[in-house]
């Protein structure tokens, strides 16, 4: 019997460092990730490699965080135009496997936005990841961080929402008395969730997409758990004591597309199926902090049709990034 054919399979929150950025990370984040640091670096053989062996198709490239969201914009703005131009070369190298998502120097909005656009129009990058809040408490909801949602929304490329470690005052508060013997508590077994799923909140009560309708975002790790409450969520903030106007729920439903990565569960998945449809999720690894068949052998149990699987494989990514 011939063996069926496999799906293209497009996995699109996957991180690499570079080595001039890095040499701006501070504290925890400069000494963190020893073992992982071969691979993040590595944007040629051992990847397209290790993507083979797989069965990745294709990575959509993101610089890992904290990328340039803690660096002053003095620095970031030249940091980030370097950067990006060497991740445009490595794409090239591979441009059947490998594409891109810009990384902007947020700490200057405006030259943000112009990052933005030189990467997609001139760089054929797919739209842009950022790391959390800038400098600490930037978040994006905020006003002076708009005109990258303007200038988004007129390229018609969406941005990536990814977690970044949380604030000191966060992690002294809720963290703190047990990271000694479980560090992960504070990144992707809790922090990164609550931090995410909190700027993503703002982000939706901030009407910063009733202004710019056009913007699209992507969250990843089965949308930080917001499926698993949404209805929660839009219930309590339509209450009466709410004089907000906007529906959660629409907003999100209507401006989110979410990512699997790192987050293989199929409760899990069929919560966000059912909640958001399936023309609204993608496929994702997160490699290198997790491995690519971590993903790519939970394919084979999700439980949904040829035609859905075919949508979170690849399809809703083409149509969303015009691949």
């Amino acid at each position: 019997m011939a063996e069926k054919p496999r799906p293209r399979v497009i996995a699109l929150e996957e991180h690499y460092w570079d080595s001039e950025v890095e040499k701006h990370f501070k504290g925890r984040d400069q000494s963190r990730r020893n073992a992982l640091l071969d691979r993040l670096h590595d944007l040629g053989a051992l990847r397209i490699r290790e993507m083979d062996e797989a069965g990745v198709d294709v990575q959509v490239l993101s610089h890992g965080a904290p990328s340039l969201q803690r660096v002053e914009a003095d620095a970031a703005v030249p940091l980030a135009r370097a950067a990006n131009d060497r991740l445009a070369e490595a794409c090239k190298a591979n441009p059947d496997r490998l594409f891109a998502f810009a990384a902007l120097p947020t700490a200057d909005p405006k030259a943000a936005a112009d990052e933005l656009e030189r990467c997609v129009d001139r760089l054929g990058f797919k739209g842009a990841m950022i790391h959390g809040p800038t400098l600490g408490d930037g978040w994006l909801d905020k006003k002076e961080f708009w005109p990258i949602f303007e200038r988004a929304e007129a390229l018609d490329a969406p941005i990536y929402l990814h977690p970044s470690y949380p604030h000191p005052d966060v992690i002294r508060t809720y963290y703190a008395d047990y990271l000694d013997q479980y560090p992960g508590l504070a990144t992707a077994g809790w922090g990164y969730t609550v931090e995410t799923a909190t700027h993503t909140i703002r982000l939706v009560l901030s009407g910063v997409f009733d202004k710019y309708p056009g913007a699209r975002m992507i969250i990843g790790h089965l949308g930080e758990s917001i499926p698993f409450s949404l209805w929660r969520i839009n219930q309590a903030l339509s209450r009466v004591e709410n004089t907000g106007s906007a529906s959660f729920r629409d907003t999100f439903c209507d401006r989110f597309w979410i990512t699997t990565s790192g987050n293989f569960s199929n409760p899990a998945l069929l919560c966000s199926v059912m909640e958001m449809g399936i023309d609204r999720i993608l496929f994702s690894i997160d490699y290198p902090f997790v491995e690519n068949p971590d993903g790519t052998d939970w394919i084979d149990t999700i439980p949904l049709g040829k035609e859905d699987i075919d949508k979170l494989l690849h399809g809703n990514a083409e149509r969303l990034l015009k691949m």
